[in-house]
């Protein structure tokens, strides 16, 4: 039975206080939350033009193999940004006939895609170090350079933070993938900065490829987390422990008020999306309709506590040993 319709029957209005009280923000259809992330994406598409225009720039002055780096990474930003406004577009898609469950999952491409990519750039910085530790060479103007890469990391800062918060808010992996992405940019450009502002006063030159290498096998640890939460999405994996804590809570408080029981609790998410079902097992004296209000309400309630939650539930009568045939995960 379909959960995800926000009301309750009007004999569960008891319980309608508790519901308000507890009620998260106003939750959105997937369509319309996925869709109105695409701003977000546009706006690290618009920080990677300017980050990578700033830090060519400060590589051109500098003659910095790790600024030179640093641009390279910010070129896999604007790629990774593009792939997930595209992802998030299709996303945004409503269910149909062959996609009934929408297409929340095209954001674990995105991510995953953004995890491989960060891979890449990580090690596309060690490929243009290595030459330059074998064989040194003094920077040019590298205040200039350092004062351009500020610019550009203070940019890129703020436009992680924007995402961060709207990942947080709208549970989308896409952006906080790319926010993450982001951030390891910003460790970057500070070890970058902190090189060449070092160079000219230690008179180290192997300190600017170094800095490099380090930078390297830090985003590279970055990447391979995006990658690894990307597959288990993939895999249909429950949602997180403290949403299922509080299903957990609600199941347990109508066992005790109603003398029902639930099993085969099941729940997975996708993207922005999460989906539950359990089944109610009722005792053989209840009307069809009075099981229904209690399913309602166990829905109503999960769903105001689980944000953009799809619900199923199951009825079953208590006393019948058929109803605990499927209990196990595999039905």
């Amino acid at each position: 039975m379909p959960g995800n319709r926000q009301w309750i029957d009007a004999d569960a209005l008891h319980n309608l206080h508790y519901i308000l009280a507890r009620r998260s923000p106003p939750i959105m259809t997937a369509g319309v939350t996925d869709g109105s992330l695409t701003r977000y994406a546009w706006l690290s598409v618009s920080a990677a033009v300017a980050t990578i225009a700033l830090k060519a720039a400060a590589w051109l002055v500098t003659g910095s193999v790790g600024m030179l780096s640093d641009a390279l990474e910010s070129m896999v930003n604007l790629v990774a940004a593009l792939l997930a406004l595209w992802m998030l577009r299709i996303a945004a898609a409503p269910p149909d006939s062959d996609h009934p469950f929408g297409r929340s999952k095209a954001e674990y491409f995105a991510s995953g895609f953004e995890g491989a990519m960060i891979v890449v750039a990580a090690a596309g910085i060690v490929y243009t170090a290595l030459p330059r530790m074998i064989e040194p060479r003094p920077l040019d103007t590298p205040a200039l350079g350092i004062a351009i890469s500020v610019v550009a990391s203070m940019i890129n800062l703020w436009t992680a933070r924007v995402l961060l918060r709207a990942g947080a808010r709208y549970h989308s992996i896409t952006l906080e993938a790319d926010a993450r992405h982001l951030l390891t940019d910003v460790w970057t450009s500070a070890g970058v900065i902190i090189a060449v502002a070092l160079v000219p006063l230690t008179g180290w030159l192997r300190l600017d490829p170094l800095i490099a290498f380090v930078v390297a096998i830090n985003i590279l640890w970055t990447g391979l987390r995006l990658m690894r939460r990307s597959v288990a999405g993939l895999l249909d994996a429950a949602i997180p422990v403290s949403e299922r804590e509080e299903v957990s809570k609600i199941l347990q408080e109508y066992t005790k008020r109603y003398g029902v029981a639930f099993h085969a609790v099941r729940t997975r998410h996708a993207g922005t999306r999460r989906f539950i079902s359990f089944h109610l097992l009722v005792p053989d004296e209840w009307t069809v309709k009075h099981a229904h209000q209690i399913a309602e309400e166990v829905e109503a309630r999960i769903g105001a506590l689980v944000p953009n939650a799809s619900l199923f539930s199951h009825i079953e009568p208590i006393s019948d040993p058929r109803s605990y045939d499927d209990m196990g995960l595999d039905r």
